[in-house]
Protein backbone atom coordinates (compact mmCIF):
# COMPACT_ATOMS: atom_id res chain seq x y z
CA UNK A 1 0.00 0.00 0.00
CA UNK A 2 1.47 3.26 -0.85
CA UNK A 3 0.74 6.44 1.20
CA UNK A 4 1.52 10.20 1.26
CA UNK A 5 0.33 13.62 0.80
CA UNK A 6 0.17 15.63 -2.34
CA UNK A 7 -0.54 18.96 -3.32
CA UNK A 8 -3.10 20.08 -5.84
CA UNK A 9 -3.03 22.95 -7.53
CA UNK A 10 -4.83 24.54 -10.81
CA UNK A 11 -2.99 26.41 -13.24
CA UNK A 12 -3.90 28.36 -16.56
CA UNK A 13 -1.03 26.16 -18.54
CA UNK A 14 0.66 23.08 -16.81
CA UNK A 15 3.26 22.56 -19.71
CA UNK A 16 4.32 26.49 -18.93
CA UNK A 17 4.27 26.87 -15.35
CA UNK A 18 6.95 23.60 -15.34
CA UNK A 19 8.86 24.96 -17.41
CA UNK A 20 9.11 27.91 -15.32
CA UNK A 21 9.31 25.50 -12.19
CA UNK A 22 12.37 23.48 -13.40
CA UNK A 23 14.02 26.71 -14.10
CA UNK A 24 13.85 27.48 -10.48
CA UNK A 25 14.08 24.32 -8.52
CA UNK A 26 15.31 20.91 -9.02
CA UNK A 27 12.06 19.95 -10.00
CA UNK A 28 11.94 15.66 -10.64
CA UNK A 29 8.96 15.14 -13.35
CA UNK A 30 6.88 11.96 -12.56
CA UNK A 31 4.16 12.33 -15.23
CA UNK A 32 3.37 14.76 -17.83
CA UNK A 33 0.89 15.16 -20.92
CA UNK A 34 1.46 16.65 -24.02
CA UNK A 35 -2.29 17.96 -25.03
CA UNK A 36 -3.69 21.07 -26.04
CA UNK A 37 -3.97 23.69 -23.17
CA UNK A 38 -6.84 22.87 -20.77
CA UNK A 39 -6.32 19.32 -20.71
CA UNK A 40 -2.57 19.15 -19.73
CA UNK A 41 -1.24 17.99 -15.71
CA UNK A 42 2.33 17.45 -14.55
CA UNK A 43 2.83 15.33 -11.07
CA UNK A 44 6.43 16.56 -9.83
CA UNK A 45 8.49 16.36 -7.09
CA UNK A 46 10.51 19.37 -5.36
CA UNK A 47 12.87 17.75 -2.77
CA UNK A 48 11.01 15.02 -2.25
CA UNK A 49 7.29 16.93 -1.88
CA UNK A 50 4.78 15.62 -4.43
CA UNK A 51 2.96 18.35 -6.49
CA UNK A 52 0.01 17.62 -8.98
CA UNK A 53 -0.53 20.39 -11.45
CA UNK A 54 -3.42 20.86 -13.87
CA UNK A 55 -4.41 22.92 -16.16
CA UNK A 56 -7.31 25.49 -15.77
CA UNK A 57 -10.94 23.86 -17.08
CA UNK A 58 -13.94 25.45 -16.59
CA UNK A 59 -15.80 21.91 -17.60
CA UNK A 60 -13.80 20.24 -15.07
CA UNK A 61 -14.58 23.25 -12.42
CA UNK A 62 -10.77 23.64 -12.47
CA UNK A 63 -9.82 27.41 -12.41
CA UNK A 64 -6.45 28.98 -11.80
CA UNK A 65 -6.07 31.90 -9.41
CA UNK A 66 -7.22 35.27 -10.88
CA UNK A 67 -4.93 38.10 -11.76
CA UNK A 68 -5.11 40.45 -8.15
CA UNK A 69 -6.10 38.10 -6.36
CA UNK A 70 -5.19 37.34 -2.88
CA UNK A 71 -4.21 33.79 -1.68
CA UNK A 72 -4.44 32.49 2.24
CA UNK A 73 -1.75 29.85 1.56
CA UNK A 74 1.72 30.00 -0.10
CA UNK A 75 4.21 27.03 -0.91
CA UNK A 76 7.18 27.10 1.62
CA UNK A 77 10.42 25.76 0.27
CA UNK A 78 13.61 25.08 2.35
CA UNK A 79 16.43 25.17 -0.01
CA UNK A 80 20.43 24.81 0.42
CA UNK A 81 21.31 28.32 -1.34
CA UNK A 82 18.07 30.71 -1.03
CA UNK A 83 20.29 33.24 -3.21
CA UNK A 84 20.63 30.91 -6.23
CA UNK A 85 16.76 30.00 -6.08
CA UNK A 86 15.82 33.52 -6.10
CA UNK A 87 17.96 34.70 -8.84
CA UNK A 88 16.59 32.03 -10.81
CA UNK A 89 13.28 32.98 -10.00
CA UNK A 90 13.68 36.41 -11.20
CA UNK A 91 15.64 35.50 -14.31
CA UNK A 92 12.15 33.44 -14.72
CA UNK A 93 9.98 36.33 -14.46
CA UNK A 94 8.71 35.96 -10.79
CA UNK A 95 7.50 38.77 -9.36
CA UNK A 96 9.47 39.50 -5.52
CA UNK A 97 7.42 40.43 -3.30
CA UNK A 98 10.00 40.61 -0.32
CA UNK A 99 13.40 40.22 -1.06
CA UNK A 100 16.32 38.24 0.70
CA UNK A 101 16.06 39.11 4.09
CA UNK A 102 17.93 37.60 6.45
CA UNK A 103 17.30 37.21 10.30
CA UNK A 104 19.89 36.34 12.41
CA UNK A 105 18.68 35.48 15.66
CA UNK A 106 16.28 32.89 13.99
CA UNK A 107 19.01 31.44 11.76
CA UNK A 108 16.91 31.76 8.23
CA UNK A 109 16.91 34.03 5.44
CA UNK A 110 14.07 33.84 3.38
CA UNK A 111 12.42 35.88 0.35
CA UNK A 112 8.78 35.68 -1.40
CA UNK A 113 8.08 35.75 -5.22
CA UNK A 114 4.99 35.79 -6.81
CA UNK A 115 5.43 33.42 -10.03
CA UNK A 116 3.45 33.57 -13.59
CA UNK A 117 1.02 31.64 -12.66
CA UNK A 118 -0.53 33.56 -9.51
CA UNK A 119 1.29 31.38 -6.65
CA UNK A 120 3.07 32.89 -3.87
CA UNK A 121 6.29 31.18 -2.90
CA UNK A 122 8.05 31.23 0.05
CA UNK A 123 11.82 30.55 0.26
CA UNK A 124 14.00 29.91 3.57
CA UNK A 125 17.51 28.91 3.72
CA UNK A 126 18.64 27.41 7.27
CA UNK A 127 22.04 28.76 8.06
CA UNK A 128 21.67 27.35 12.00
CA UNK A 129 19.29 25.30 13.87
CA UNK A 130 17.31 27.42 16.35
CA UNK A 131 15.17 25.34 18.88
CA UNK A 132 10.97 25.75 19.06
CA UNK A 133 11.40 27.39 22.70
CA UNK A 134 14.06 30.04 21.22
CA UNK A 135 11.97 31.24 18.86
CA UNK A 136 9.04 31.77 20.96
CA UNK A 137 11.40 33.17 23.41
CA UNK A 138 12.43 35.89 20.56
CA UNK A 139 9.25 36.59 19.13
CA UNK A 140 7.94 37.45 22.74
CA UNK A 141 10.13 39.84 23.25
CA UNK A 142 9.05 41.55 19.57
CA UNK A 143 5.24 41.31 20.48
CA UNK A 144 5.08 42.49 24.04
Amino acid sequence: MITGVEIDFVVKDSKAALEQYSSIFEVVIVEATDFKVGNNEAVFTIYGTRFHMLDENPEYQLFAPKEDSNQSFWFNVVVPNIQVVFDKAVAAGATVIQPITKMEEMGISNAMFLDSFGYVWMLHEIHQEVSFEDRVKILSEDFE
